[in-house]
């Protein structure tokens, strides 16, 4: 029988995080505040800022372009920061974490949002600052999720050996990538998401039926 993994890597939307959060919260709260951004900012990190059509078309085509995740990250801060925003997580995700990392488990993020919207979203969750329960976090700065490669470099990064992770998420493809590079994985397939279960990989509801599978602490 295999041992509990040492280390947990979990993609976002439709993992730990509803799609329609998202989609219908996150994406339309940017795409309203985007031409004042534009208006506002003549530059983001030192690279010159789009005009606001071409923005506009990268987030109707759900494009993964850099300099788009920095700029719907800023405008997401503020309005994390005023309250406007809570970041919503899956009520079984909190208590899972926290029960991992209790146990001494590592635990990371890897989503196509930027790191600093990723820290946002868990650092003000309906649940309260989750921050502190991961060791680091990764975008797709590290590689392409669904590429082999980026998961090698994400598991060479932490110090352990690739069999050490379970990756979790909602896509096959990613779930292929990372088995590719040796990590053992699990397909989240919630059922108000509307995620279609694959064959090659274990399945799991919620967090809560990972743990159980995997041997992982359940309170």
């Amino acid at each position: 029988m295999n041992l509990p993994p040492a280390a947990i890597l979990t993609d976002i939307e439709g993992t730990t995080t509803p799609i329609a959060f998202v989609h219908k919260v996150l994406f339309p709260y940017a795409r309203a505040r985007l031409a004042g951004f534009v208006d506002t900012h003549a530059q983001v990190n030192g690279t010159p800022t789009p005009a606001l059509e071409t923005l506009l078309g990268q987030m109707d085509r759900d494009e993964k372009d850099p300099v788009l995740k920095i700029i719907q990250g800023m405008i997401w801060a503020e309005g994390y920061a005023s309250g406007e925003i809570k970041g919503e997580v899956y009520e079984d995700v909190p208590p899972a974490l926290r029960r991992w990392a209790r146990a001494g488990l590592r635990l990371y993020i890897y989503s196509s949002g930027s790191v600093a919207a990723q820290k946002l979203l868990f650092g003000y969750s309906h649940a309260g600052d989750l921050t502190p329960l991961f060791q680091a976090y990764f975008d797709t700065q590290v590689g392409p999720k669904r590429e082999a490669a980026s998961y090698a470099a994400i598991t060479r990064g932490a110090g352990l050996p690739a069999g050490e992770f379970l990756f979790l998420s909602d896509v096959e493809a990613e779930l292929d990538a990372a088995a590719a590079a040796g990590l053992r994985t699990c397909q989240l397939v919630r059922p108000g998401d509307g995620t279609r279960p694959g064959t090659r990989h274990e399945i799991a509801e919620d967090f809560a039926e990972v743990a159980k599978k995997f041997g992982l602490p359940r309170g």
